[in-house]
């Protein structure tokens, strides 16, 4: 097969995800979420879960890497890929379609173009073990598993030492994992048009519970230093209940933050292209032409 991923990206409020379901309902698919804020529990609203999106005619729409974190949990990008290839060998082995839609530009290309990572192994048992051997011991060691030293520091501080030993240890020990080769579909829309779909979804979003939302994860112990790092709606609701923003303040300064990053997301998507990443923009989330894509390229039907 030419493809094993099919992958659905573009910027804030395009739609991604309805489209994404759209077509794995006709594909026989399921999606696993890009998303780095769409993994914790109890953050539904501002993240833009958006859960109904998920039902085609009747039916869920199976999806992966949602409500799987605490909001007091770190997720990153490790934890992504470790739970993108598991999420994806399940879909596999289902005989269905996998999909991945989102918009965190570093997830969606770790995946797509085939990031290294490596788990290094920090415990304390094994940094011990290191900690007895003396500078030459671990030079020695070192050398060992990496003969070719670029970088000579490495070589000079102990503590540089371990680390270096660490890393090298875990790259010879690399996590399992099929190549990814994957269908690209983006979502575009004029940038006026993306300004008028963000001040109009994020008008619902505050009147339909966004800020009692917010209020909750403070009572249930979210810290507002938490909240800043979540950004976007977190941040400036969390400034807000704060007493530091007025609503109308925060309104103006959220709507353009949001705008903000949808044209950091698209500079990404960009970035992905000119580094040899192939996308098929599809105007306004077409369903129609987006089908034809996955039907000719995918799964190489003549349409």
């Amino acid at each position: 097969m030419k493809y094993n991923l099919i992958t659905i990206l573009g910027p804030t409020a395009a739609g991604k995800t309805r489209l994404a379901s759209l077509l794995a309902y006709k594909f026989n698919g399921e999606i696993i979420s890009a998303d780095s804020r769409q993994v914790y529990k109890r953050m539904d609203i501002g993240t833009g879960k958006d859960l109904n999106d998920y039902i085609v005619n009747g039916t869920s729409i199976p999806y992966h890497l949602i409500d799987i974190a605490e909001p007091d949990e770190e997720f990153n990008l490790f934890l992504f890929q470790e739970k993108f290839y598991d999420a994806f060998g399940k879909i596999n082995s289902l005989g269905k379609t996998p999909f991945m839609a989102g918009g965190t530009g570093l997830f969606i290309a770790s995946i797509v173009n085939n990031y290294e990572l490596v788990k290094i192994d920090s415990s304390d048992e094994r940094i011990k073990q290191l900690d007895i051997l003396d500078k030459e011991q671990l030079k020695e060691l070192l050398l060992k598993l990496k003969p070719e030293q670029h970088n000579k520091t490495d070589l000079e501080i102990k503590e540089r030492i371990i680390r270096a030993i660490l890393i090298a240890e875990s790259k010879n020990n690399p996590l399992p994992k099929e190549k990814i080769k994957s269908l690209n579909i983006g979502v575009s829309f004029p940038r006026e048009v993306i300004k008028q779909r963000i001040a109009a979804r994020l008008k619902e979003r505050l009147k339909n519970g966004m800020i009692e939302e917010v209020e909750g994860l403070i009572k249930g112990g979210v810290t507002i230093e938490k909240l800043l790092f979540f950004g976007l709606e977190y941040k400036f609701i969390g400034l807000y209940l704060k007493g530091e923003l007025t609503y109308n303040d925060m309104f103006q300064k959220l709507n353009s933050a949001i705008n903000a990053f949808a044209k950091r997301q698209m500079t990404w998507y960009r970035k992905m292209e000119k580094e040899g990443t192939v996308i098929n923009w599809v105007e306004g989330g077409n369903f129609e032409i987006a089908s034809r894509i996955i039907a000719s390229e995918y799964y190489e039907e003549n349409v």
